[in-house]
């Protein structure tokens, strides 16, 4: 039975830990249901974007948000296949209630991934012939995987392996580097495994409890920086088949979106702090305010002379405007007249 080689190092062990405890915020951190959608959202949009521009999309961040938007714009026709396909993969993995992985879902997630690309004969169908994968500067072939008989049989013994090994055996985050990689490995259809790849380690995360409310995008980790993300991948077989160093990658990647994410959330919660504070009534504020909020919260008051500490880009008027706001809706109060006045929040706000 398929069994990966790898050891827990103290590197693992760390990052884990922070994903964990970043996890543990995001989960736990209200926010207003207005952020939670602009945050699934922008994954969303996020993940269609780079987890196709890594496999040589041209499509830019804005062109692809326009797409998902049912916008018309120029570009290649495949380009805009691709975007709208990767987007129906992440409708299939968010709705995937399975408690196994099955060969059946790994073809349709490929179906779905090259409908409309690929000739029909090999949408959700094993490769029947032998692939490499070349340097696409050089020509060089940089990877053989194994023969396409072998295919079938690798497969069903990996995903055998996945089904059955919970996360008390292997950690979540590891379980889904390795189904990541071995997908990479066997790369079991014609075109399309990178995606395919990328949309199985989600899945696992997904489907063991690591969604995180749906508001990461490992991709955008990955397309940062293509040329270590391919180095990983392929540090594997220089090291026999040991994916220790590709997993410290993939779980790198995690904890450092995760750990931007809940920064953010940890900001945005006190959106709903404020609502709580006045009655349940709705106080969406913009970033700005809330880091002017959280600013007074730190330091006690906000003075003129502190805008561009807070703010080095934005002009002095706007953070005024922002004040205004505040005040208006009652969250901060102004003790004094002058340029000296200071800003503070209101008595019955201060514990928020």
């Amino acid at each position: 039975m398929y069994s990966p080689n790898f050891s827990i190092t103290n590197k693992l062990l760390k990052t884990i830990g922070i994903i964990e405890a970043a996890k543990e915020v995001i989960e736990n951190s209200p926010l207003v249901p207005a952020w939670e959608a602009k945050f699934r959202e922008d994954a969303m949009v996020r993940t269609v974007h780079h987890g196709t521009h890594i496999e040589g999309n041209e499509l830019n961040l804005t062109e692809a948000e326009k797409v998902l938007a049912g916008a018309k714009i120029v570009g290649r026709e495949r380009d805009i296949q691709e975007v709208l396909n990767y987007r129906n993969v992440l409708k299939f993995i968010e709705n995937y209630e399975s408690g196994e992985f099955t060969e059946d879902a790994l073809k349709r997630m490929h179906e779905l991934t090259v409908h409309r690309i690929l000739p029909d004969e090999t949408v959700g169908v094993y490769r029947k012939t032998q692939v490499v994968v070349k340097n696409s500067q050089t020509g060089e072939v940089t990877f053989r995987p194994p023969p396409a008989v072998e295919v079938p049989f690798l497969m069903s013994d990996f995903l055998r392996w996945l089904s059955a090994t919970s996360s008390d055996d292997v950690h979540t985050a590891l379980k889904a580097g390795v189904a990541h990689y071995e997908i990479v490995r066997i790369h079991p259809f014609l075109d399309g495994n990178g995606r395919v790849a990328r949309g199985l380690a989600m899945l696992v995360l997904f489907r063991d409890g690591y969604d995180v409310k749906r508001f990461f995008s490992l991709e955008e980790y990955y397309d940062r920086e293509p040329i270590n993300y391919y180095q990983a991948l392929q540090s594997v077989a220089k090291l026999n088949g040991n994916v220790t160093g590709w997993l410290e990658y993939f779980v790198e990647g995690l904890a450092i979106e995760l750990t931007r994410i809940k920064d953010k959330v940890k900001a945005l919660s006190t959106d709903l702090k404020i609502k709580k504070s006045f009655g349940g009534q709705q106080m969406a504020l913009s970033e700005r305010q809330i880091k002017i909020v959280e600013f007074i919260q730190e330091n006690g008051f906000l003075q003129n002379k502190a805008f561009f500490e807070l703010f080095p880009m934005v002009s002095e008027d706007t953070v005024l405007r922002e004040l205004k706001d505040l005040l208006g809706k009652g969250i901060v109060k102004k003790e004094g007249t002058t340029k000296g006045a200071r800003y503070v929040l209101r008595t019955q706000y201060g514990s928020v």
